[in-house]
């Protein structure tokens, strides 16, 4: 598993804002303090799945989800409203990691 600090406009580690990968699970993770935000599954085509209660929960997280994904908030809705984008229990799940 690797972790990397996000970085700001300004090429600095921010800190408590993490990517996450799990190369032997194929998935990648972006994590805001002690909460998984996204999960994106590699092996299902890049499936998207977000946090039902933390996806949009603060504007620094809200903006480092958006450079995860490399999306802003207004396309986010529009893929979960689509349902392209699932909304999931992704901090109460055993074995998540």
């Amino acid at each position: 598993m690797k972790v990397y600090n996000m970085e700001s406009k300004n090429g600095r580690a921010v800190p408590n804002q993490l990517s996450i990968y799990d190369a032997e699970k194929n998935v990648g993770y972006f994590q805001s303090y002690k909460s998984i935000i996204i999960k994106k599954d590699y092996n299902d085509g890049g499936k998207v799945y977000l946090d039902s209660d933390t996806w949009d929960y603060s504007t620094t997280t809200g903006r480092y989800r958006n450079q995860w994904l490399g999306e802003n908030t207004k396309i986010i809705k529009s893929k979960i409203k689509s349902g392209e984008y699932t909304l999931a229990d992704l901090n109460s799940v055993p074995g998540l990691f």
